[in-house]
């Protein structure tokens, strides 16, 4: 019997990238599949290639940003399904643009509202069914929530915020039976970089990144399904995520030389 056989699966950005893939990763595992996005056509398309693969689904158009978005997806989850076993916060948006360059600062506050208060909304109205089925809480953070990264720095303070919250609420939720996965992507393809806010706070509506140089949405959520079957506590999907971790704690001024240049070997 695998671990999300008849299962409820909450996921956030289930209509692209990560999400999408992640939920077809976990389809032929018979799990009962919510995919949770705004773009309500993206979804049905998903959920029907889950559907072949097995699991079921049920398709809630979401805009995580909105708390009364968030109560309603869990509503609508226990109403169709009674219980709620595993919550992915995968939703959530970033920016390219060096802090001296942005024109309006309401972009720090739309990534804040996506990142991290979305994730804080859906986790309080989704935790006490969590707390009933012993769940899971899985959240797709990023390596720049583990350190700085020029031209993110809203996105990487948003990601820092998601480690403090859900870290702590770890620490609470002991005894409890409920588990907190964080993961930390590296560069991912995904659409959330043609997607990405640029100085204007416009949409860039091209990917700033070399594409054939990083990890697929695909790779990255076959990584992250045993994660969080095992209930691991951190993920880093990257060799160069997972040596900076500790490199940084005894020379971070290699590190944001690091950082500077992956940055520019990314563009």
């Amino acid at each position: 019997m695998s671990a999300f056989a008849g299962r409820v699966v909450v996921v956030t950005g289930a209509s692209s990238g990560i999400g999408r893939a992640l939920c077809l990763e976990l389809a032929p595992q018979r799990p009962r599949l919510v995919l949770a996005a705004r773009d309500a056509a993206a979804l049905e398309a998903v959920g029907a290639g889950c559907r072949r693969a097995g699991a079921e689904t049920l398709a809630v158009p979401t805009d995580v940003a909105a708390p009364e978005a968030c109560r309603a997806l869990v509503e609508r989850t226990i109403a169709e399904w009674g219980v709620l076993d595993v919550l992915v916060h995968n939703a959530g948006m970033t920016m390219w643009s060096r802090f001296d360059e942005v024109e309006d600062t309401e972009v720090f506050e739309r990534l804040m509202r996506v990142n991290y208060l979305g994730p804080v909304h859906l986790t309080y109205h989704a935790l006490p069914h969590l707390v009933r089925a012993r769940g899971r809480i899985a959240v797709v953070a990023s390596v720049a929530g583990l350190t700085g990264v020029p031209t993110r720095t809203g996105y990487a303070a948003s990601k820092h915020a998601v480690f403090g919250f859900f870290d702590s609420l770890r620490i609470e939720l002991e005894g409890t039976g409920v588990t907190v996965t964080m993961i930390a992507p590296d560069f991912v393809l995904s659409e959330i970089h043609r997607r990405a806010l640029g100085p204007d706070g416009q949409p860039l509506g091209k990917s700033p990144l070399a594409e054939g140089r990083i990890m697929t949405a695909e790779e990255c959520a076959r990584l992250m399904v045993p994660a969080i079957e095992k209930r691991r506590r951190l993920l880093i999907t990257s060799r160069r995520g997972r040596v900076g971790r500790w490199v940084r704690l005894a020379a971070p001024g290699l590190i944001d030389r690091i950082a500077r240049r992956a940055i520019t070997a990314g563009h």
